[in-house]
C-alpha cells in the first residue's frame, strides 16, 4: 500500500511538471517593466526594463506571474499584466545586419544595428519577416534573439 501511494505521488508531481506550458515568447506590454527575485510583489525588484517591446523568453508560469529570461540571460518574474503576446525580437551580433526586401534577399531595404527591437511576422529555417519604424523586410535569423530553436511559422 505505501508503494502505491509512493508511485502515485511520483506520478502526480511528474504530471504537474508536464502541465507547465511549454516555453514561449512574449514582449513588454508597457513603458516600465519589472523582473523580480520571485512570484510576488514582496519579492525584491531585481530590474527595470525601459524599453516597450523589449522580449522574453516565458520558462513558468504561477498564478499571475511568468517566469521570464531576457536576452543577456537574467532570469526571474514578472507580473503578466507587464507582458503582451506581441512577438518582437533584438537584434544580435556586431556590426549592422541587412534588411532585404524578399525572403530570397532581393533589394535592400534597411541596415539594423545590435540591440534594436523589431516586431516578428513570420519565420523560416534562415530568415525572419520582421517590421519596425518604417521599415519591413527579411533579416538572418541568426542575428535575432526571440524566436526558438526550429520555430518556423507564416
Amino acid at each position: 500500500m505505501i508503494r502505491l501511494t509512493v508511485l502515485l505521488l511520483v506520478l502526480g508531481v511528474g504530471a504537474a511538471f508536464a502541465a507547465q506550458p511549454p516555453t514561449r515568447f512574449a514582449s513588454q506590454r508597457g513603458e516600465q517593466a519589472y523582473l523580480r527575485e520571485g512570484p510576488s510583489y514582496q519579492h525584491k525588484i531585481v530590474w527595470i526594463y525601459r524599453h516597450r517591446g523589449y522580449p522574453f523568453r516565458v520558462t513558468a508560469s504561477f498564478d499571475v506571474w511568468r517566469r521570464v529570461e531576457t536576452p543577456d540571460g537574467a532570469v526571474g518574474w514578472m507580473s503578466a499584466t507587464m507582458l503582451s503576446d506581441r512577438r518582437t525580437v533584438l537584434i544580435t551580433g556586431k556590426g549592422r545586419v541587412q534588411i532585404h526586401a524578399k525572403e530570397e534577399g532581393g533589394k535592400l531595404v534597411g541596415l539594423a544595428d545590435p540591440g534594436a527591437i523589431a516586431g516578428l511576422k513570420s519565420c523560416t529555417s534562415q530568415v525572419c519577416h520582421i517590421s519596425g519604424r518604417d521599415i519591413d523586410g527579411w533579416i538572418a535569423r541568426d542575428r535575432l534573439w526571440g524566436v526558438g530553436p526550429g520555430e518556423d511559422f507564416k
